[in-house]
Order: structure tokens, then sequence, then C-alpha cells
């Protein structure tokens, strides 16, 4: 018989019992609904110990390889430690590497990558600043190529955090993270697949993530990013984006500026709006989406219509924290 360790505590699961009947018959409060692996409320990570094929069934690639589960359908065959998705993340503290500006209001933060981190390119972490004030910040940096974390923060005026990076952080210090969350990210198979990625902003860091690890997992259908500002300042890491272009035959990079004569080698418009006259057909394609919510939300739905099925599209929204207290642009998906 199995035993499962949840929130410090041990339960016995009886032969052929699922982890969810073994909490239920226990006393222990858990989501569930549906009972039979379709309504996913009852999904937990494995922290530790493996969790059966069955239990995977239906569930996002990327989640799978973060050691999601559904609780109902998983019959253990192991013992297994298991979390909410919510609690699954442990902190870390570690070190700034260094910190350098990318733009007027970018800046580029790099940590020591502590032992033992996992994290896919593309997923986000929380910053935690030296008052215990907590952001979330995408992941530009890959694990097979750096030996670092990279973030790219945006310096609102104001901002408990982003100010905090931006002017009074220094190379040396120690930071809290969590552990890296997010679906955002690429997974291999189908690698001939054509692949469209826009952001705004920010939402770069994720994207070229994303771009990095295809390319080095062999990817060789066509990648496509389009990055979008009002301006060609508000764009960044447009040189070293133009040599990746230039090194690698299927990686395509569009700026795009939205007011004024973009310079030349920019496209004109809104990135949302070009990659789309681009690409008006995308059934096939896998679709990466980061920045702005409005954005995100809008070419969602303009994908799916365009032909993206619906588990190939993933987006990463950003939101205003203004409305939560502060000032500070960090991710829908951290805070629910």
């Amino acid at each position: 018989m199995s035993k499962i360790l949840f929130e410090d505590q041990e339960y016995q699961c009886e032969p052929g019992e699922s982890v969810l009947d073994c909490l239920i018959r226990q006393g222990v409060s858990v989501n569930y609904s549906c009972k039979a692996g379709v309504c996913q409320s009852c999904m937990m990570v494995a922290v530790e110990g493996e969790p059966t094929p069955t239990s995977q069934v239906g569930i996002k690639e990327t989640l799978k390889a973060q050691n999601h589960f559904l609780i109902c359908s998983c019959v253990p065959e192991t013992d297994m430690q298991v979390a909410t998705p919510d609690r699954a993340g442990s902190s870390f503290d570690t070190t700034v590497l260094s910190r350098d500006k990318l733009s007027a209001d970018v800046v580029r933060l790099r940590l020591v990558r502590p032992d033992n981190y996992a994290y896919l390119p593309g997923q986000f972490l929380n910053l935690t600043n030296d008052t215990g004030v907590t952001r979330s910040y995408s992941l530009a940096s890959v694990p097979e190529l750096d030996d670092f974390l990279e973030l790219h923060i945006r310096h609102v005026p104001g901002g408990l955090v982003s100010g905090w990076v931006a002017e009074k952080l220094q190379t040396g210090d120690t930071v809290t993270i969590s552990q890296a969350a997010g679906q955002c990210s690429y997974l291999p198979g189908r690698e001939a697949q054509s692949l469209l990625l826009v952001g705004t902003g920010t939402g770069l860091a994720p994207l070229v993530g994303i771009v990095r690890d295809a390319l080095q997992q062999g990817h060789s259908g066509p990648i496509h990013l389009y990055h979008g500002s009002s301006t060609a300042e508000g764009l960044y890491l447009v040189s070293e984006l133009l040599a990746m272009d230039e090194a690698n035959a299927v990686f395509h990079y569009h700026p795009c500026v939205s007011q004024g004569t973009p310079p030349q080698g920019m496209q004109f418009g809104r990135a949302a709006n070009v990659a789309l006259e681009d690409f008006a057909q995308l059934s096939g394609w896998r679709v990466f989406l980061c920045g702005r919510e409005d954005m995100v939300k809008t070419l969602q739905k303009k994908s799916f219509l365009a032909g993206a099925a619906m588990q190939d599209i993933f987006a990463d929204p950003f939101i205003d924290s203004a409305g939560t207290g502060a000032t500070d642009v960090q991710k829908k998906t951290a805070n629910g």
C-alpha cells in the first residue's frame, strides 16, 4: 500500500484506492467535482513520486512536464508527496549576478540559478523585494544554455518592486524568488510545426526564451517572432534578434512600430495586427502570446478563428497591478 504526504500529513492508501478517495476517506478537504478525470478541478502536483499515466490523460503537455496530475484518476504505485499547484513551489534565496539596462525603461536582471532549480523557458517566477512585496516576471533564460536566471523588468515610476530593482538592487545582493510556474513554454514534438510568437513590451522576455529553447532543441519549422511598441525606442534586443535571424534559417524576427514612420527594417502597425496580416491562416500552427492583457485576449480569439487549435495557443497576459494598490506590471496567471 502506498503512502500519500499532503500538507505535512501522511495518509495510507487502501489497495486500488485513488489519491482523491484516500484523502476524502480520511476527512481531508480537497477540490474535486466529477471524479472522472474530466473537470480537472482536482489537479495537483507530484512533488515526489511519479503520477500514473492514466492520471495525466487530457492534461496539457506543459503541465505534464511539471508533474501535474488528476488525483481522482491516480491509483498510486509508489509513495507520493503531493501539493496543490499554488503551494507546490518553494522559495529560494539567490544572488544578483548583474543588472543592466536594455532600454530607457527595461532592466535586465540576472540571478544565480539555485541548485536543483527546475524551470521551462517562458515560465515566470515571483520576485520579492526587501519589504516583502512580490511581483511576477518572466524568464528569458534557457536552462540548457544559461547558468543564470534572466528577467526583463520594466521600470514603472513608483513601482514597488520594479523601482527597487532599478534603483536599489546591487550586484551581490541576496533576493528571494519562487519556483517557476506557467504554461507558456515550448515542448519537443512536431518539430516541423510553424510557430507564431507575438509580444508587446517585456512580453518579449518569455518569447526570447521560447525561441532559443526551440532552436537548441532542433525545431525545423518556421519560427516567426513579432515584437511591438509604439516607437522604435520602446523595442529592445533588436540587434541581438536580428543576429539570431541572420544565423538561423528557420527564425524570422519582425520588429513593429505603431506610431510615426518606422526605421528601415521595421514594420508599421501593432504587432498583433501585422502578424495576422502576414499569416491569416493559422491552421496547424502553435501560437505564443505575451504582453498586455487586452492584446493577448484579443489575439487568442483571433488566432483561434484563424484556425489555430485551442490547445496550441499559449497565452501569458500581463496586468497592471495598480488595481491592487501597486504600480508594477505583473502576470494575471500569478494572481489568479
